[in-house]
């Protein structure tokens, strides 16, 4: 089977990584002009004067992150199978969408208003700060991670509010309500092109300026009528978008133990790189096992995992590995403020010893924020 990965990427390597194994090689399309991936063949085409050539080197098609052309991949779907679908990626592009679908789903989330003036950016935050005595969370509709394109607003003052616009406004924004919750968790599912689904447990994640941190699971305070509470909001979303592939719902949980959902990604996770060591299949492996047409495996969690992202600095990689049970996960990258140079998966015996391995790795990592997670007092 010859996949080809839109992005070239480090999602995109780990997947290939994980494809080897089952026969697979693969072909990467890069439209960025910066690819990082080290493995297989890569195609630099920011003309989209290369798109005949890759075609003719795959069998199927999928992708490594959302932010790619619609219209690139509506045009290889005349060719090729993808996987996820076009329809699922124009959703999970634009955060209007993507709330329209939660709504539609019955899935919970955050009020919110779409703007796209200084005025009504203006009446949206005092509606809501008004309303619910909060705090408001301003993003982008289309693009913006990690943090980037959001901003946060304590009051409505005009003077704010119109920094906002200047800093992030130009386009359409989404006006959220602040949630009041215990933590951020996630769930990951794949679903296969026969129907199969299958759940990973969820993960609570730490993070820092908007960067995911530390990655958390399965949770020692997880029961299962929260967790069928996730699946069923997953199971709504790849039912209803005919998914396959992995799917990540990012999710809040609230002090009365509900979820409300923040966003979703039709690709694999950045928390779900637990899964590496930590579950009997890997969302990377069980992911190409979806778009290859083969049997999903098993999603059960083999130990209490927890995944640490490396950033800006590599640290001291001697130290690192002398930590048993710590699995090095290297993207290759040069060293630069802010930027995700890979990870690590740590593995205990039980979840106490393995949050002191978490805090050992926090002192050897340049940088590092001190865990955080719901369940330590």
């Amino acid at each position: 089977m010859r996949i080809g990965i839109l992005g070239a990427g480090q999602l995109g390597q780990m997947l290939a990584l994980s494809g080897y194994p089952l026969g697979q090689r693969f072909v990467f399309l890069d439209t960025t002009g910066n690819p990082s991936a080290d493995i297989g063949q890569t195609l630099v085409d920011k003309n989209n004067a290369r798109l005949d050539e890759f075609l003719s080197q795959v069998d199927v098609v999928s992708y490594e992150f959302e932010h790619l052309p619609v219209e690139l991949v509506r045009q290889i779907e005349q060719h090729k199978p993808v996987y996820p679908s076009s329809r699922a990626l124009q959703v999970c592009q634009n955060r209007g969408l993507e709330k329209a679908l939660f709504t539609q789903l019955a899935i919970p989330t955050p009020e919110y208003h779409l703007v796209d003036s200084q005025e009504s950016l203006q009446q949206a935050v005092t509606a809501l700060t008004t309303k619910h005595q909060k705090p408001v969370v301003i993003k982008t509709v289309t693009e913006g991670y990690d943090g980037k394109g959001q901003a946060v607003l304590k009051n409505d003052a005009s003077q704010a509010v119109s920094e906002v616009w200047q800093k992030i406004g130009g386009r359409e924004l989404i006006v959220e309500a602040f949630i009041d919750f215990v933590r951020e968790v996630s769930i990951i599912a794949v679903r296969s092109q026969t129907g199969e689904v299958r759940f990973y447990p969820m993960a609570e994640n730490h993070h820092v300026d908007g960067i995911l941190r530390y990655s958390f699971a399965p949770l020692p305070n997880l029961n299962a009528q929260l967790q069928a509470q996730a699946e069923g909001y997953i199971q709504a979303l790849l039912t209803e978008l005919d998914y396959v592939g992995v799917l990540t719902l990012e999710l809040f949980q609230q002090k009365n133990g509900e979820l409300m959902a923040n966003e979703m990604a039709p690709r694999v996770h950045n928390s779900g790189h637990w899964t590496q060591n930590g579950a009997a299949t890997s969302q990377f492996e069980n992911h190409l096992r979806a778009v290859a047409g083969l049997p999903l495996g098993s999603t059960a969690a083999r130990l209490p995992t927890c995944m640490v992202n490396i950033i800006g600095k590599n640290g001291d990689v001697q130290q690192l590995l002398s930590i048993e049970g710590l699995h090095l996960h290297l993207y290759g990258k040069e060293e630069r403020a802010g930027r995700k140079l890979g990870h690590l998966n740590l593995v205990a015996a039980n979840s106490e010893a393995l949050l002191a391995k978490v805090e050992t790795v926090a002192k050897r990592l340049p940088q590092a924020p001190l865990p955080k997670f719901s369940f330590v007092e």
